[in-house]
């Protein structure tokens, strides 16, 4: 750029003379007027220091935006092993036994229920259990800010613990413990801090940031102290929500009624629900023509963080949906025409490409730019456990980090599937065998699944896996060199008689164009002839015709160099 006016500088950024007058001033600049010429390095100083103030604007003004939204309630999920106490503890909350209360009507199945505090509300998922969480999020809904996993200290971390744990990460949840049943004999809340820590999760107590709260959830013992600090994570979070927006959330349950019809229950994480409202979800769409809370009382609209049963589907729509608010039906019937159409089409396309691999995996992880490969490990002993993981962390490298979302002795499960498709990851076992139905669920949701016997196969794919991530570094390799001997102008273009004087010339490879020792040209080869056949290399002291991708201008003496990338190892 050369030298600029004063007055012309002020017009491309869009300011007055004045404006930019006083930001000269500032910056030490001397001039006589607005009609004074600027150096170009003076020039391009202003205009970086424009960019980054009106960047630094934007970020300021999108920030005051943010912080004029309203807090919303905090999202939690209710997760653990087996009899641990998840219903217990979901019971105790809504100060009513589900058993005694689910036989009065359709108004008990909302999916999700407030418990108010003097701090504050939040906002519980009554749906216990990681497998219909991580089919939701599997979905693509974040449905939960917070997950709760529940521990017996009885008992300590279990399988379930570990699968819960994995499901609440890959989530992107935060994760708060709560060590349950310490009203029994029985119950060691250092056993559960050991436990995590063997896990690899340093609690509180220890000096670490994980959160373990010693409860009952039958007499209630610490559920008072779970709720501040699941109301301190929220404030931390600084979670809101638009009340002005456009509505939309996550279908957390629907089933048909044989009175009602189709029930559907939601959670309003964005913008204001009203009877009347068309909203779409996946392939179905509704009218809302009712809406009901957790108590059971009609409501007109739901803001954001409400959960509410509704009226309007004609269909069921699939948990873990997303849907959002449309104008009306013209372009919810659009909409929902248009998914179908969609998913027919990517269903002809997996059935053409059944049995996803490793290989596959890597491909679209490379595509994604990602370099974490995500693990759920099997195998048949927690001695075999633990060499593998121990060979994991050796294998992981500053480029490709190894991230292991599960590992357990036992088989692989469909909750494994589950797991390795949410997060885009793997399954690995060794000496167990995974069943019919997982190696079907596997296959459905395009989650590579193998299994190993030898533990140094398994050793080298993941070795293969690490390989496969790893950004590939290439050295150019000289393949030979052709000296134009003669030129000759045909119809389909310029062709280069050669003497092949060195090595040899590849159809593929990348050639340089060298006249008196200087590159003047570098590009492919269109056309290699040998004679008058088309062949893919000729070799050294063979005549050879070559027409390049581009180039014409060829003159007698001319040296061809033949060159290819070939890929380093790094190991």
């Amino acid at each position: 750029m050369a030298k600029i006016r004063i007055y012309q500088l002020a017009k491309e950024l869009g300011m007055t003379n004045d404006e930019l007058l006083s930001l000269l001033d500032e910056m030490g600049v001397a001039y006589k007027s607005h009609a004074s010429t600027l150096e170009e390095d003076t020039a391009t100083a202003v205009k970086e220091l424009i960019g980054e103030q009106r960047v630094a604007e934007a970020a300021r003004r999108a920030e005051e935006a943010r912080k004029a939204i309203p807090h919303r309630p905090p999202v939690v999920v209710i997760m653990g092993h087996v009899d641990h106490g998840k219903t217990t503890l979901l019971d105790y909350l809504r100060k009513s036994r589900m058993a005694e209360k689910e036989a009065g009507g359709i108004t008990q199945h909302v999916g999700a229920f407030e418990v108010k505090t003097p701090q504050g509300t939040v906002v519980f998922i009554d749906t216990p259990g990681h497998e219909a969480f991580t089919t939701i999020r599997q979905r693509g809904a974040k449905v939960a800010d917070i997950a709760v996993i529940v521990v017996a200290a009885t008992e300590g971390v279990m399988p379930q613990t570990k699968e819960a744990i994995a499901h609440a990460k890959a989530s992107g949840a935060k994760i708060v413990f709560a060590a349950n049943k310490m009203d029994l004999p029985g119950a060691d809340i250092n056993r559960v801090h050991q436990d995590l820590m063997q896990l690899g999760m340093v609690p509180v107590a220890y000096g670490g940031d994980v959160e373990v709260l010693p409860i009952s959830a039958k007499t209630g013992q610490g559920v008072e102290a779970l709720l501040e600090t699941i109301l301190l994570i929220a404030e931390l979070e600084d979670l809101r929500a638009d009340p002005k927006a456009e509505a939309q959330g996550v279908i957390l349950e629907a089933r048909i009624d044989k009175q009602a019809g189709v029930l559907v229950s939601l959670l309003v994480q964005q913008g204001t629900l009203h009877v009347g409202d068309y909203v779409v979800a996946g392939e179905h769409w509704g009218k809302i023509r009712a809406m009901l809370d957790a108590e059971g009382r009609r409501r007109n609209e739901a803001g954001p963080g409400s959960a509410v049963q509704v009226l309007g589907f004609s269909e069921l729509p699939v948990a873990g949906e997303t849907f959002t608010w449309v104008p009306d039906q013209v372009a919810a019937k659009e909409i929902t025409e248009e998914r179908i159409e969609e998913r027919k089409a990517k269903e002809a396309t997996a059935e053409r490409s059944r049995g996803r691999t490793i290989a596959d995996l890597m491909r679209s992880m490379r595509e994604a730019e990602q370099k974490e490969i995500n693990l759920i490990i099997r195998a048949d002993t927690q001695g075999s456990l633990e060499a593998i993981q121990n060979i994991l962390a050796k294998e992981s490298t500053h480029e490709v980090q190894i991230k292991v979302l599960l590992a357990a002795v036992g088989a692989p499960s469909e909750s494994d599937v589950l797991l390795a498709s949410t997060a885009q990851g793997a399954i690995l076992s060794f000496n167990v065998n995974p069943s019919g139905s997982v190696r079907k669920a596997a296959e459905q949701r395009g989650v590579p699944l193998q299994n190993f016997r030898i533990i140094y196969e398994l050793v080298d794919e993941i070795r293969k896996m690490v390989r496969g991530q790893r950004e590939p570094v290439y050295k150019e390799e000289l393949l030979g060199t052709a000296e134009v001997r003669a030129i000759f102008r045909l119809s389909r273009g310029v062709v280069a008689g050669c003497m092949v004087t060195s090595g040899k010339i590849s159809r593929n490879a990348d050639i340089r164009v060298l006249r008196k020792g200087k590159e003047i040209w570098k590009g492919r080869i269109e056309s290699l002839k040998r004679l008058k056949d088309d062949v893919r290399e000729v070799a050294q002291g063979l005549e050879c015709g070559i027409l390049l991708e581009g180039f014409t201008d060829f003159q007698e003496g001319d040296v061809l160099e033949a060159s290819q990338q070939v890929e380093v190892a790094t190991d």
